[in-house]
């Protein structure tokens, strides 16, 4: 909807006893009405003649710096509703996908977000790769009642009623390789990071966890996106000595340190979140760049479960529709994968695409599992928590080896816990739009 128009949940309040059964919503093209509201809500009578299709708008980067990482989102969202609509669609109708290319620059998302809101009024969207992205655009979502997925690994924190953050957090990424690193090797951890939101509270997130350990930090740096030189942090580390690094660097710039460290000799054992399951540098660049590297991660291409690497797993499923040489199946692409079947659950489950009851119906709890597979492909289950509209993830640390062989070394379900169990999150009961950061609640953040 316009800034000044009818929220849904005031249109859902006045008008929800008149919704008829069965999977309906208000025409995502229809021009009639009072103006549209971004997600179906404009007034038309909710029945199957006024839309044919559940209208999905997919906002991924596949040109600029964050190409790399979002083009296998992008791929994998119309991979799952090429599978969707082969299945029937979603309660039989068709799912039509609405795209743009954002290039990776904000205020083109900012633009995007608005235009797919306002004029195409789509039923729900999927935007973003960075955090800073997420946040240029949440403003627009939350003003608009916008139903919105994110779904790439983040910081954590966000209590947002609209918002569904797919992609695990830092909290339960870093916790889990940074317990196994700290077991393996010693106390002593260098941290480095991107520096913008996601790498200083990912930061923030370490320090918590070295706490929680017993592990010490003995040096930090935040690096500029746009950095591509790392001569100097490579000799700080060295100087420090520490047991391993944590490293959250971002981007196709920051992926340089790797190839970089190797040259120099550092074979200190590196802990990540973001390396390699996202940027596919394992793939990339060349042996032994990212030896000793150690990914926690809730999904990889390599990740050994029978729906993702067996026959006819995903693995299988995205190079038959996606056969470019050079590709990969990151993290983000398996969020943004399962995500759409979530919301192709809960939409049936509401039987409407009115985003107020779809919304309720995802805080319902959806779970996906290997016995309906393709749709659990990191492993066992995937459960969505409907208090914090955050997902308890089964968690991997994946650890390249000399040639860039990829070991699971561990693997384990990690429940989402800082906004459940810390900050008492439950959208359910009470509707906030809050970033909570780590530094509101440890004072070993700050």
């Amino acid at each position: 909807m316009s800034d000044d128009g009818i929220s849904r949940r005031q249109f859902v309040t006045a008008g929800g006893a008149a919704m008829v059964a069965g999977l309906a919503g208000c025409s995502s093209t229809d021009d009639g009405g009072d103006g549209g509201d971004g997600g179906g809500g404009n007034g038309a009578t909710d029945t199957m003649s006024s839309a044919d299709t559940v209208k999905i708008g997919v906002l991924e980067d596949q040109s600029g710096n964050f190409a790399l990482n979002g083009t296998p989102k992008y791929r994998a969202s119309m991979l799952a509703i090429e599978e969707i609509n082969n299945d029937g669609g979603i309660g039989g109708r068709q799912i039509e996908p609405v795209t743009r290319d954002p290039q990776s620059d904000n205020q083109r998302y900012q633009e995007l977000t608005r235009e797919f809101i306002n004029e195409e009024e789509v039923d729900a969207l999927w935007a973003g790769y960075s955090s800073a992205t997420r946040e240029a655009i949440r403003p627009i979502i939350n003003r608009n009642e916008q139903l919105y997925f994110y779904t790439t690994q983040y910081e954590g924190g966000v209590c947002d009623e609209t918002t569904f953050a797919m992609g695990p957090t830092a909290r339960q990424q870093l916790g889990s390789v940074l317990p196994y690193l700290r077991e393996e090797f010693g106390e002593d951890i260098y941290i480095i990071a991107a520096d913008y939101n996601f790498g200083q509270l990912s930061a923030d997130w370490v320090r918590v966890l070295a706490d929680e350990n017993d592990a010490n930090i003995v040096g930090e740096e935040f690096i500029p996106l746009s950095e591509s030189s790392f001569g100097s942090v490579i000799n700080n580390i060295q100087a420090a000595e520490p047991d391993f690094v944590m490293s959250m660097l971002v981007g196709a710039n920051h992926a340089s340190f790797y190839e970089q460290k190797a040259s120099a000799g550092l074979d200190v054992p590196i802990g990540t979140s973001t390396a390699m399951a996202q940027g596919y540098e394992h793939k990339r660049l060349d042996a032994p760049a990212l030896a000793n590297v150690y990914a926690g991660v809730n999904y990889m291409e390599e990740v050994p479960t029978e729906s993702n690497a067996g026959d006819g797993g995903l693995v299988d499923r995205y190079y038959e529709k996606y056969p470019d040489e050079g590709e990969y199946v990151n993290e983000e692409a398996e969020t943004n994968y399962f995500s759409t079947y979530m919301y192709k659950e809960a939409v049936e489950q509401a039987g409407t695409v009115e985003q107020p009851e779809v919304i309720e119906a995802l805080e319902s709890g959806i779970s996906l599992g290997t016995e309906r597979a393709p749709e659990a492909p990191e492993g066992e289950t995937i459960e969505l928590d409907g208090a914090t509209h955050h997902v308890d993830h089964h968690m991997w640390v994946m650890r390249a080896d000399e040639q860039h062989n990829l070991e699971a070394i561990t693997d384990r379900k990690i429940p989402e816990q800082f906004l459940s169990n810390t900050v008492g999150c439950d959208l359910r009961e009470e509707s906030e739009q809050t970033q909570y950061t780590p530094v509101d609640y440890f004072e070993e953040a700050q």
